[in-house]
């Protein structure tokens, strides 16, 4: 049986850099970034199971992040060893998964805000700073049960985003976000229950820009502390007046940033 292939965007040549969108997007939220990085990059942007023009999970089994990270095997193929990563929220858990399996194929990363849950619960129990997600994901689940995807995408977004802000999303952008958002238990048991330890992350040694909106949420900034502390060659950089969407909603500042790394990574 012929393997399923991701949809992925690609632009420019040289040095490969994928693109890693977060939950509820999709690849077209890089279009900016691989515009600008075409002159002097070969960049590729996959959608994930379910998202943009991806095929949606095939199984009945419950999707784990290694999962996602074969789903994408056939991008970092094509993006040839070694290769970047530029990462956002679900897609930077599933771009540290990749690291971990492929330390050696990865030659420095930039996330903004990976939501590795399972961090959190590992080392503190809940009652803990992934409580706001958690019952953000509860509220959504059982507002799919009764069969309104609207409101499970207003109780997902919201938490992400900010009272009101699915109220002040545009319309036609309404509906792809509701229809993603079924996805949302799947989400959020492969980012609680990976199994990977936080002491793992003390091999990564790779150049890392981890991202980080001073307006984020507490889940976010809880998985922030544990991973920035144990990242052996980490940059913090932290925006101010951002959350957890900055890649989305402020391009134009997080992108410079980004670029700015890879260039500095690929001189001489």
């Amino acid at each position: 049986m012929a393997r399923v292939l991701p949809f992925v965007r690609e632009a420019g040549t040289g040095p490969g850099v994928v693109c890693l969108h977060c939950n509820a997007s999709s690849s077209s939220q890089w279009r900016d970034l691989l515009e600008a990085l075409a002159p002097r990059f070969r960049v590729l942007a996959p959608d994930a199971y379910g998202a943009g023009k991806s095929v949606d999970w095939p199984s009945d089994r419950v999707i784990r992040l290694q999962d996602e990270a074969d789903f994408i095997e056939p991008v970092l193929a094509a993006a040839g060893d070694p290769f970047f990563l530029v990462a956002h929220s679900y897609g930077a858990a599933v771009a540290l998964r990749v690291a971990l399996a492929n330390p050696n194929r990865v030659r420095g990363m930039v996330l903004y805000e990976p939501t590795l849950f399972s961090l959190i619960d590992t080392v503190s129990a809940p009652p803990n700073a992934a409580d706001g997600i958690r019952h953000a994901v509860q509220a959504a689940g059982q507002a799919l049960d009764a069969g309104d995807p609207a409101l499970a995408a207003e109780h997902f977004i919201d938490y992400w985003m900010g009272p009101r802000a699915w109220e002040k999303t545009p319309e036609p952008r309404k509906a792809p976000i509701a229809a993603s958002v079924v996805n949302v238990r799947r989400w959020a048991h492969a980012l609680f229950t990976e199994p990977s330890a936080l002491a793992a992350f003390r091999t990564l040694d790779m150049p890392i820009v981890y991202m980080q909106g001073k307006a984020t949420t507490p889940s976010a900034l809880g998985v922030a502390r544990l991973l920035t502390g144990v990242l052996p060659r980490v940059e913090v950089v932290e925006f101010d007046g951002l959350g957890h969407m900055g890649p989305v909603t402020h391009p134009h500042v997080v992108n410079p940033v980004i670029a700015r790394f890879l260039d500095q990574q690929t001189v001489g």
